[in-house]
């Protein structure tokens, strides 16, 4: 169970990606939380029931999912919980080498994960609250660290990432000048149960979390964070990842 007691009663909450496992996981941890929640959006591809569809790679389909939640009112905090490090079908997997580097396939990688959370903030930005504390938070990775990175390999997804670390910080430093209590901030969410991490967990040498474990550390990190978190990456243990 997780407090949101930072923020106004009746919040309103937009989950982006809720149909994947930590989407799923911040909506059913939202769903018990002892702060009463107003409404909790929950936006995903899939066709899943009171869900609203979205579409990242169309900002025509992420215009008209922000102008239908807008008419309701501000939001107080969004998660953006989209990303992709691997593709099966379209045999995108992290390149170890740059031996492996495919123009078609670091394009797919930037779109996934800078251009596409990006095109979200555009469109929901907008509709942060202005009179008190509001949250828009991003799944980032540690692997986007440029100053952490001391293995490298996987180097679409890590400069892709880095890009978007570098958009968190531009966003955050712009919605300061529009609201001086929002915060704009990416997340680390550590190695977790899902989907994305599947086929990498096995190399792992630190706990792996299940999708509610992750959701919940990161829910305390959003509830404590204050202007200083604000345009930077935060793991979910709440140490600060360098840019």
């Amino acid at each position: 169970m997780v407090n949101l007691d930072s923020f106004q009663p009746h919040m309103r909450v937009a989950i982006i990606g809720a149909s994947g496992g930590l989407g799923q996981a911040f909506a059913d941890l939202l769903s018990q939380s002892p702060h009463h929640i107003g409404h909790v959006y929950q936006l995903s591809r899939r066709p899943l029931d009171g869900h609203l569809f979205i579409d990242l790679d169309d900002e025509a389909s992420i215009a008209n999912a922000a102008e239908n939640i807008a008419q309701d009112g501000a939001l107080d905090l969004v998660i953006n919980a989209t990303g992709m490090l691997h593709h099966t079908e379209k045999n995108i997997t992290p390149e170890k080498t740059w031996r492996h580097l495919d123009p078609q396939n670091m394009m797919a990688s930037y779109q996934a994960n800078c251009i596409a959370p990006v095109m979200a903030a555009k469109h929901f930005l907008p509709l942060m609250r202005r009179d008190g504390k509001s949250v828009y938070a991003v799944l980032s990775a540690r692997v986007g660290s440029i100053a952490d990175n001391r293995v490298g390999g996987w180097h679409s997804y890590r400069a892709a990432k880095a890009g978007l670390n570098m958009i968190i910080r531009n966003l955050a430093l712009e919605m300061a000048l529009k609201s001086p209590d929002a915060i704009v901030m990416g997340l680390h969410p550590g190695t977790v149960a899902t989907d994305l991490s599947a086929p990498f967990r096995g190399m792992v040498k630190h706990d792996v979390f299940t999708p509610e474990e992750s959701a919940g550390y990161l829910l305390k990190l959003i509830n404590d964070a204050g202007q200083d978190h604000s345009g930077h990456q935060w793991a979910w243990d709440g140490a600060k990842i360098p840019g």
